[in-house]
């Protein structure tokens, strides 16, 4: 794990809000001076504290389609079950996040489909073709509330 201290947090809080600023901008709401704001960012980028940088699309601005949150429970769960229906559901462009979680269902994904047509067609492919498959739970979204994909910098040990 990289040590952060609190110029590092400062910018990585700045990036989170607003990625696309000028190294000068950063550099000023950070208050370093430019070339210690791209040294430091150069040094996080290549640690992988920064893992990439996105866009983050508005839904409404494309045609939002359907999100859901869907639960995923396997038959049997060896570490090799479990690794290759993990394989299959990051490789699925319409999974946007995976996570295996404890306790409860093997996994919990999150997806985003065209429509109702596109998610049919997910779940023929990613759950009803394994016959690992047990249960899966799908929440279907009729509001975001919330998306915020920052994390809260917590101040530098020391």
């Amino acid at each position: 794990m990289t040590e952060l201290d609190a110029t590092d947090r400062r910018l990585l809080d700045l990036l989170q809000q607003d990625a696309s600023r000028s190294n000068q901008d950063l550099a000023a709401a950070a208050h370093v001076s430019p070339a210690t704001a791209l040294r430091r960012v150069r040094r996080l980028v290549e640690a992988g504290v920064i893992e990439r940088t996105v866009a983050i699309v508005a839904p409404d601005a494309i045609g939002r389609g359907l999100d859901a949150v869907v639960e995923v429970t396997l038959d049997r769960q060896g570490a090799e079950h479990l690794a290759a229906f993990e394989v299959r559901a990051v490789a699925e462009p319409s999974v946007q996040q995976c996570w295996r979680v404890s306790p409860g269902p093997d996994f919990v994904l999150v997806v985003h489909c065209a429509d109702m047509p596109a998610y049919d067609a997910l779940v023929q492919r990613l759950f009803t073709q394994d016959a690992n498959v047990r249960n899966v739970k799908a929440y279907f979204s009729v509001r975001r509330a919330k998306f915020e994909p920052r994390i809260p910098m917590r101040p530098a040990a020391g």
